[in-house]
């Protein structure tokens, strides 16, 4: 039975942490694929070979999050239509969605196919991990449609107030794919090509689960008339999409910069960095979990011009942020340094200086967590609310931050400068969209009330 949730009314608090839960695990599950993939890689076929997938995360980062962010972008006005009650229009919203998402995904596959090569010459990828890192990109970006294909499922199922398919889609796909990496890699001997594919094939069978569960839902059943080509509900989502999805583009730009300056520190240091990258990606899950919620949470009740309970949603999901932070960092002083090593070869040669800068690495990023959680809730909030400039504006902040610490750092304190690199891009985009925020949120509540 699909459920979504009205969450124009009842306590805040209450729905966003229930509206979350499914979100973190499914995101835990979500990283799963990667971090599957990094264990077998760096335990079965090398230290090399783990190099060269953190070689090219940045770059594929790049496609996936720009993907992720025109699909939530796109999603934000299926919430306002669904909070205000409008199914006619939510039918003819979710068609062009769909229209837009292949039009995205086709376009994307090209251009990403393409700079693949140029890219990563452009970061001054080590020519030890050139080749698995250009097999692993290619691959990857072979598999854009089913990508945002599956985003865009999972995006319209959240901003209904479904957290709970999307998250029963990652669970499956996530055994799919270590089944797949099992048979592919160890099985097959097909090593980073094995790995990447299997991925791709598991997202796919994540997005069918999800279309499965939205085509039960007897609100959004859509007819021929909704298909027909609407430019005002295209614009609208262009509008809504586009700067979602170039916001989540420059963070990484930023992110390639910084790839490019650790590539000339040798495999051992990429590796480790790799390793506390894949460990970072689940901790990060609750922040994420949380925006989704208030994107949806803030839509909905926009839609229904609920202005009463903007500001308890957003003092409610700062509660919830400071009580996680509390709890991740006291869990990785504990257990951190145990955790990297499932990623790495005790038995390699260099594999203990790469578990040293993994762990600092791993503190690093522990030190600025809050700041994360508080970028996610207000950047999201504001996205929610349909206020899309500062969100994107403080994306290309947070480009510049990440490029000028990683840039400037490491030449006054060394190589470890280039871990502070995340936690001050964190700092500069939260107080960006904190500042504008309440600088905003009293005539959007009084445009609500008219």
């Amino acid at each position: 039975m699909v459920r979504v949730t009205d969450m124009t009314h009842g306590r805040p608090i209450r729905l966003i942490l229930l509206f979350s839960l499914p979100l973190m695990l499914g995101s835990v599950f979500q990283q799963l694929y990667t971090i599957v993939d990094t264990i077998i890689i760096g335990r079965g076929v090398g230290m090399q070979a783990l190099a060269s997938i953190g070689a090219a995360d940045w770059i594929n980062w790049l496609v996936l999050w720009g993907l992720q962010g025109f699909t939530q972008g796109f999603a934000i006005l299926a919430a306002q239509e669904f909070g205000a009650g409008a199914y006619d229009r939510l039918r003819r919203v979710l068609a062009m969605i769909v229209k837009l998402s292949c039009w995205f995904g086709i376009a994307v596959t090209i251009i990403s196919l393409l700079l693949v090569r140029p890219l990563l010459t452009l970061l001054h990828t080590d020519p030890a991990v050139f080749g698995g890192a250009q097999t692993y990109l290619y691959v990857q970006f072979g598999g854009s449609l089913i990508i945002i294909a599956y985003n865009m499922a999972a995006a319209v199922l959240r901003c209904l107030g479904d957290s709970r398919t999307p998250l029963f889609a990652i669970i499956a796909a996530s055994f799919a794919n270590i089944a797949l990496d099992l048979l592919f890699v160890m099985g097959f001997g097909w090593g980073i090509f094995g790995a990447s594919f299997a991925t791709v094939l598991a997202q796919l069978i994540a997005f069918l689960l999800c279309l499965r569960s939205l085509r039960r839902l007897p609100f959004v059943q859509l007819t021929k008339a909704d298909w027909k080509t609407d430019p005002a509900i295209l614009l609208h989502l262009c509008r809504l999409g586009i700067p979602t999805g170039l916001q989540m583009s420059m963070i990484t730009l930023g992110g390639m910069v910084l790839q490019s300056v650790l590539n000339g520190f040798g495999v051992v240091f990429v590796a480790g960095y790799t390793a506390a990258n894949k460990l970072y990606g689940i901790l990060e899950s609750a922040s994420v979990a949380f925006g989704y919620a208030m994107t949806a949470y803030m839509g909905q009740n926009r839609g229904a011009r609920n202005a009463a309970r903007i500001d308890a949603g957003i003092r409610a999901v700062l509660v919830l942020s400071a009580e996680f932070t509390a709890a991740i960092v006291t869990a990785m002083l504990v257990a951190g340094k145990s955790l990297l090593g499932l990623f790495l070869s005790t038995e390699e040669a260099g594999a203990a200086d790469a578990l040293a800068v993994a762990y600092q690495y791993l503190m690093v990023l522990m030190a600025f967590l809050f700041a994360l959680f508080m970028l996610q809730a207000y950047r999201s909030s504001l996205q929610g609310l349909g206020e899309m400039t500062v969100p994107t504006l403080s994306g290309f902040a947070e480009m510049l931050m990440r490029m000028g610490a990683a840039l400037v750092l490491p030449t006054f304190i060394g190589q470890s400068g280039v871990f502070f690199a995340e936690g001050a891009a964190w700092v500069c985009a939260a107080a960006l969209n904190l500042v504008w925020y309440y600088m905003r949120i009293g005539k959007i509540k009084r445009d609500m009330l008219k």
